[in-house]
């Protein structure tokens, strides 16, 4: 008998960090769902998030995040990817830890800050010192990271196969009822 996903796997950290495209490969192998955050705010909003920021500002856009999150987590358990600030309100996290497994992708500064600096669609991030900003994020939200169930440190090297596998084998280990990846 097939075993079944009994909750969904929530990847917090940073913008970055790579939550999206390991999330994306743990959903093919699990053959569950994948659901990124803020995609489904933007499509919901028919707007990107930096024209959210940009009209309706951060707690607008914070606030639409928790609604958004909580429809997610009421659907069948998949694998999600949030935003990098969804893990920093108290509210998510009392949903997320209800109704999933949080795993905190931690990553060095200066592997986020090769993958996100070329990027104009990161609306904290439009600072006069964006690295500077980058790492000040960093230095106020890894503490909170630190709280997810469990924390995963990402290798600078990995391929997002390679960082799924290690994903999932460290998921199950701590979490057996998750199913095995074919």
């Amino acid at each position: 008998m097939k075993q079944r996903m009994r909750r969904h796997i929530v990847l917090v950290g940073m913008m970055g960090a790579g939550k999206t495209a390991i999330g994306t490969e743990m959903a093919r192998r699990l053959h569950v769902p994948f659901t990124d955050s803020d995609h489904e705010i933007e499509t919901a909003a028919a707007m990107t998030i930096a024209e959210i920021f940009a009209r309706d500002g951060e707690a607008f856009f914070r606030d639409r995040e928790t609604r958004v999150l909580a429809r997610i987590l009421d659907g069948p358990p998949g694998v999600v990817s949030t935003g990098g600030g969804a893990w920093m309100r108290a509210e998510n996290r009392a949903l997320i830890g209800a109704r999933g497994l949080s795993v905190w992708l931690n990553c060095d500064l200066d592997t986020l800050w090769h993958r996100v600096r070329q990027r104009s669609t990161r609306p904290l991030l439009k600072t006069a010192d964006p690295r500077g900003t980058l790492a000040a994020l960093m230095a106020q939200r890894n503490p909170v990271y630190a709280t997810a169930d469990l924390t995963f440190d990402a290798r600078p090297g990995d391929t997002i196969e390679a960082a799924a596998t290690r994903l999932i084998a460290a998921v199950r280990q701590a979490h057996p009822d998750i199913p095995e990846a074919r």
